[in-house]
């Protein structure tokens, strides 16, 4: 797992420096105004060069592209994801059952569970945040955020 040490910026935001398994050396500053740098070095104690700035926006798309949002490699069927209580799940649907065929909002998937589907992903057709009307269909992988419980009724409604 990589190394991560956060300190505040005062009156500019925070800066995270990353040394990952591999044995880069990044360094991300987000400012306080949304825009992120993103900082390379050889090595801890060398000087570091920027690569890129990045908007808010941007930030995010990069996130959810990096994250697996738009493209999950094929030998990650199932993927789990824990920040501290929250949990980003792929799950694959599996045959039809009561709650496939069915739309979000008829499963009323958060009211009932407190998940959340932040996406889904059917052959090459992507939709990120599917409202309540989107119908959940066989084969149809979501991303679903929540707590551990939380995502275990959503699985719950989905194979009943």
């Amino acid at each position: 797992m990589s190394i991560v040490r956060e300190s505040d910026l005062i009156g500019i935001g925070k800066k995270y420096q990353i040394e990952t398994e591999a044995g880069d050396h990044m360094v991300v500053v987000i400012h306080d105004d949304g825009k992120r740098e993103l900082y390379r070095s050889e090595g801890a104690d060398q000087e570091t060069h920027c690569v890129m700035t990045l908007s808010d926006e941007e930030s995010r798309q990069v996130a959810g592209i990096i994250g697996g949002l738009s493209y999950k490699p094929k030998a990650l069927d199932t993927m789990e994801l824990a920040l501290d209580d929250l949990r980003i799940e792929w799950y694959k649907v599996g045959a039809p059952r009561d709650g496939v065929h069915k739309s979000i909002g008829e499963l009323g998937v958060r009211q009932r569970t407190g998940a959340s589907i932040i996406a889904a992903i059917k052959e090459d057709d992507t939709v990120i945040n599917p409202g309540p009307d989107y119908v959940i269909t066989p084969e149809a992988t979501l991303v679903v955020a929540g707590k551990k419980a939380n995502i275990k009724l959503l699985k719950e409604i989905l194979t009943s």
